[in-house]
């Protein structure tokens, strides 16, 4: 069972990392400000997620990933992000930040259908879906008001 558990947990470590990186090239590749600030709390945000996760790995035995993988950060986009910017396009970066946000929402989802978790970790991974979807929300909102200003 803890091996199982360890499984599920070491996938959102996976995607936790993927996103501090997304997040950080992000920050990196805009020229607006805000947005660079915006970026920088998200991929600290996702950076203490894994910690968090990594953390309750230990404790149960296994063996805590510590990075993001390849196949994951081709999944959420985050590899598009430097295509994206190469015109610096803050909506285009946007949009790829939101695509890694809606494969985290999934890759969050699924682990709360997991029905080994134990309540206490069951709690701090709908806790940190609970910021996957502010994430995502504030990014599309952010998205949304730079296409408008591009009109």
């Amino acid at each position: 069972m803890a091996k199982d558990i360890t499984a599920v947990l070491n996938d959102l470590v996976e995607t936790s990392k993927d996103g501090e990186k997304g997040f950080r090239k992000a920050a990196e590749d805009t020229k607006d400000t805000e947005l660079k600030s915006i970026f920088l709390r998200r991929g600290e945000d996702c950076a203490k997620g894994a910690a968090d996760l990594q953390q309750i790995v230990a404790r149960l035995g296994g063996a805590p990933e510590t990075g993001g993988s390849v196949a994951g950060a081709l999944h959420r986009g985050w590899v598009d992000v430097r295509a994206a910017v190469t015109t610096r396009d803050e909506v285009a970066i946007l949009e790829e930040c939101e695509r890694g946000e809606d494969v985290a929402k999934a890759t969050y989802r699924k682990a709360l259908e997991e029905e080994s978790l134990p309540s206490d970790v069951r709690s701090v991974v709908q806790r940190q879906y609970d910021g996957v979807i502010r994430n995502h929300d504030e990014i599309r909102a952010l998205r949304d008001r730079y296409r408008e200003t591009k009109r």
